[in-house]
């Protein structure tokens, strides 16, 4: 990387990075002050970042509404939604923007050099030149309004933001959150919701946010980032021209805070909302929380990651361990939050009582001044570091870009001293020296010091209040229309002339011209090559074996597969059960604690999963085959070790510890109900499909709203049921865990095949014996078309069926159909014009399809929506430059880069599902050739989807019991 002949920039620091196989260089560009941070490497993901530190004064939300506002139009590219159109016609393999306690960032990445410079041109112009000047709607729709549709109407609140952070302020968890870093900076930005309080919103104007786009979205104030396989000199040329060499340097006093620690710790006690008839009782939420010294303490900011593994989220570890011993919470958490200046550490029981306070806090500081007295668990530690080291190595973040995850990791020290980008990104020489402090006490020094003496905390209790999610909303409507009998009558008409007036903004589109100013590919750029499929057929001691060939840097990924087949439909629930108990249980050999950090000692882990495997050759007869999966991942040296520790778990499990049973049965639901409450659409769609769907059916039984309905059951009857719990989950594993019903996924290279070779024949000596063959399971669907009320504010609205069954065929451009929906029809009904934070539609090879919501303040409006689906694709009319978008962004959500891991997964789902390379490429080439009339042609997949008339509803109860109609049974989700 030659950057001697960049004349605009001042080269601060200029080094190699060997712990990311990269070089790094820090610049500041002279004219503007633009603070600049390059990694090169030869990653073809290239990302690119910029950031601006956002602090707030206030809870109205202005960090949050600027950074959706900022992408609605800009100068150079006048077109209503941007982002949207990047979405629909990109290859991005990310594009989104993410509002933080005290910055605000604009991330994309991009494999496609011709398109990763058409996004940076975008986001650029988006930042520093916005339309938000020019059209107060933009603020309107995405910030807040007031909407009343005629004058003897109902007064009311909207907006895109105002309605997000409603469904965000209804999930406990999110309230928790909030009040903690709220409590902990009482006298700094972290006072503040920089996302908006929902209460606080409406009192934001729009001369208040213009000014803070005036005050922090200046080039003296921004971070950009620049990572991957790119000429970084022409790049950087192309900033200084196009965008910072027309700003001069200005002062910005955007700087971020330190609190003055506390002299004592601050108790602190607020309610939440659960729905009325919700018992008070076991559902109070228990905080301890302390600041941690700076982030810029490279050594504090990953030891205390370390002992938040040995303490609290380890299995077994030894907080946690003491809290469910002492009966306080069903679900014990731990976190360790170094994205703020000064980092929280953090000890959550949920599900416990307000009266169990003062005994939460001494189990906690007894337990930690054990611990300094007699030492921490050195097995512990090293399976703490172990962990976070295999991770780090490995460098796999599942769909995400890795140089974006290190971009956002480099905030985290970057943003408070602008010289130590680098402190955390490299970690190896971290890592080593926490390594030699294992047996010096130097961690038992850091709990005595940062835990146990230190003052700057709180103790955060978050209370239930039945029914407080209906008073607030009765007390707003009240408040809104007293605000309304006292404006005068042309008062009244010009708030109905407005929303007239914004609605019909948000009906216009914008014109040709603006959108082709949009840069886009054309169908050349994109390849008609179909990523490779890597599936080897063996057999492994006599077990069939599918064996992906892959480099994988000496890392070995291992999964067994236990065919699920013969489990009868009424002992489904128990499979889920069982997929939740092994691995943190007590074995023969090992107490469930000792073993978690025995395997993260060794290993980069061992999980269990339950995955279902459409047949899509047989798809009128509606086959699948579900399986019991344990998947070990681990460096082929411990290979032998990582099978070893799965023959453990799979066969000397103590399934008839009651006690730690039932720990695990309250954690489970504790965690569902968390998961409906903040993901109501994944379990919405879900359970809306499982009405007809065989395969749907099995999912909601396992891991759904009915398993919650199963698993609830079982805690609260546990005495009455342990013996069959207990006897059943023993049967389970016998049936399962057979010798003859067994297969193995293995993603490595040659070398490390060898090594499964010469181990896994001990596989089979522990697996259980071949038994009679059962009848095969097979589930009874039945349409309930239900609404679950709980106490969130706003709904997750589905509306699913099949088209298959219908006579409608599979087609690779129901993929576009997919795009097509979430940012168009959708997207401008749902979300522009509803308020909805989200909206999502899927249609599969099996023939299932839904549409859902998310964040929704509507209902009946948008089930109504969906309907209207068929007769928009009758008439969808759209350019040859448009269809072509619609294309590129299908595309952009197949070819997204992936890691060895996923490669190896992608493979054997492909194996698993019978999906042929063949029908991959027919799919792409549908895909790739496809025009307006093929898009016109799927109205009748929509149309049969929709007419099976399968609804399921989360949300509101009110809003459920105002439109209980709808549905054929209503009923309280908790």
């Amino acid at each position: 990387m030659d950057l001697t002949k960049l004349t605009a920039y001042e080269i601060i620091e200029h080094r190699p990075l060997p712990d990311l196989k990269s070089e790094g260089a820090l610049l500041r560009h002279k004219k503007s002050g633009a603070r600049v941070l390059l990694i090169s490497n030869d990653d073809e993901n290239k990302v690119f970042n910029i950031g601006f530190r956002t602090p707030t004064t206030n809870s109205t939300g202005v960090p949050h509404i600027m950074e959706h506002t900022v992408l609605c139009g800009s100068e150079k590219f006048p077109t209503k939604d941007p982002f949207v159109e990047l979405v629909k016609g990109s290859l991005n393999t990310f594009l989104n923007a993410m509002t933080y306690p005290d910055k605000t960032v604009y991330p994309v990445a991009s494999c496609n050099e011709k398109d990763f410079q058409n996004l940076m041109d975008v986001y650029m112009d988006a930042v520093l030149h916005p339309n938000i000047y020019k059209h107060e709607e933009i603020f309107r729709q995405e910030g807040w309004n007031y909407h009343l549709e005629e004058a003897d109407g109902e007064l009311s609140y909207n907006g895109v933001v105002y309605n997000e952070m409603k469904g965000a302020f209804s999930s406990p968890d999110g309230v928790l959150d909030r009040m903690i870093l709220n409590s902990l900076f009482p006298d700094t930005t972290y006072a503040n919701e920089s996302g908006g309080d929902p209460d606080v919103i409406p009192e934001l104007t729009y001369e208040e946010y213009l000014n803070f786009h005036r005050t922090y979205y200046h080039p003296s104030n921004s971070y950009i980032y620049l990572y991957g396989n790119m000429d970084m000199e022409e790049k950087l040329n192309w900033l200084d021209q196009e965008y910072l060499s027309a700003y001069d340097r200005k002062e910005v006093d955007s700087e971020i805070h330190l609190q003055k620690p506390f002299e004592q710790m601050h108790d602190i006690t607020k309610p939440y909302s659960i729905a009325s008839n919700e018992s008070t009782e076991d559902n109070t939420y228990l905080s301890y929380n302390k600041v941690i010294g700076t982030s810029l303490d490279e050594k504090l900011y990953l030891a205390f990651q370390i002992l938040d593994y040995a303490l609290l989220s380890a299995p077994g570890a030894p907080i946690t361990k003491a809290l469910l011993e002492a009966g306080i919470g069903k679900d014990i958490s731990g976190s360790y939050d170094s994205s703020t200046y000064q980092p929280i550490f953090s000890i959550v029981a949920k599900n416990a009582n307000e009266e169990q306070k003062a005994e939460f806090v001494k189990v906690i500081e007894d337990t930690l001044k054990g611990i300094v007295e007699n030492g921490m668990d050195k097995k512990a530690l090293e399976a703490g570091i172990n962990y976070h080291e295999f991770r780090y190595r490995e460098a796999d973040f599942g769909g995400y870009p890795k140089g974006l995850m290190y971009g956002l990791q480099i905030f985290d020290s970057w943003l408070y001293d602008e010289t130590k980008p680098f402190i955390h990104v490299e970690a190896l020489g971290t890592f080593a020296f926490l390594k030699e402090q294992i047996s010096t006490g130097y961690f038992e020094k850091l709990i005595q010091t940062y835990l146990l003496d230190n003052q700057h905390g709180a103790l955060v209790t978050i209370v239930p209040e039945p029914g407080r999610t209906a008073r607030l909303d009765a007390e707003l409507k009240e408040k809104l229309q007293a605000y309304k009998e006292s404006l005068s009558r042309e008062e009244i008409e010009k708030l109905v002339t407005d929303t007239k007036h914004l609605q019909e903004y948000q009906e216009e589109p914008s014109s040709q011209e603006d959108l082709e100013k949009i840069p886009m590919l054309t169908r050349e750029d994109i390849s008609r090559e179909i990523a490779p499929i890597y599936n080897e057929e063996m057999k492994i001691a006599d077990i069939p074996t599918v064996f992906h060939e892959i480099e994988t840097n000496g890392i070995g990924y291992l999964d067994l597969m236990f065919d699920l087949s013969d489990v009868p439909e009424k002992d489904l629930p128990m499979v889920g059960l069982l997929q939740a108990v092994l691995g943190i249980i007590d074995t023969e050999h090992y107490e469930y604690g000792e073993l978690f950090n025995e395997i993260n000692r060794h290993t980069g882990g061992i999980g269990t999963s339950l995955e279902l495997y459409p047949d899509v050759t047989k798809v009128k007869e509606k086959e699948f085959r579900a399986t019991f999966e344990i998947k070990a991942k681990a460096l082929y040296g411990q290979i032998p070790f990582a099978i070893r520790m799965m023959k453990e778990i799979l066969t000397a499990s103590k399934l008839d510890d009651e006690k730690r049973l039932k720990e695990i049965l309250s954690m489970t639901k504790t965690r569902l109900q968390d998961r409906f409450l903040s993901a109501g659409h994944s379990a919405a769609a879900l359970r809306a499909m499982s009405y007809k769907s065989p395969i749907s059916k099995f999912k909601d039984t396992t891991n759904g709203i009915e398993y919650y309905q199963n698993i609830r059951e079982m805690e609260e009857h546990f005495d009455e049921k342990k013996e069959e719990i207990i006897s059943g989950l023993k049967a389970l594993s016998e049936l399962l865990f057979r010798k003859g019903n067994v297969m193995i996924s293995y993603t490595a290279s040659r070398e490390g095949l060898a090594v499964l070779e010469e181990e896994i024949g001990s596989l089979k000596e522990v697996l259980y014996p071949e038994r009679m063959p059962q009848s095969r399971c097979i589930l009874h669907c039945e349409k309930k078309n239900e609404g679950f009320k709980t106490s969130s504010k706003v709904q997750f609205a589905a509306k699913a069926g099949n088209f298959i069954d219908a006579g409608e065929e599979y087609n690779g451009a129901l993929q576009i159909l997919k795009v097509i929906m979430s940012y168009e029809y959708l997207w401008i009904n749902i979300r522009v014009k509803g308020g909805a934070y989200g909206c999502m539609s899927n249609f599969n090879r099996i023939g299932e399809g839904y549409f859902v919501s998310y964040r929704d303040p509507n209902l009946g409006r948008t089930l109504e929506i969906y309907d209207g689906v068929p007769e928009y694709l009758e008439n969808f009319t759209v350019s040859e430059r448009d269809m072509t978008k619609y294309i590129i962004g299908t595309i952009s959500n197949i070819d997204q880069p992936m890691t060895p891991a996923t490669k190896g997964d992608r493979s054997m789902n492909l194996y698993m599902n019978h999906v042929s390379a063949e029908m991959i490429r027919k799919e792409r080439e549908q895909i790739l050739t496809a025009n307006q009339e093929d898009i016109r042609a799927l109205a009748g997949v929509a149309r049969a989807v929709l007419a099976n008339d399968q609804i399921c509803v989360i949300g509101n109860e009110a809003k459920i019991e105002e439109e209980k109609e709808l549905f054929m049974t209503v009923e309280n989700l908790f």
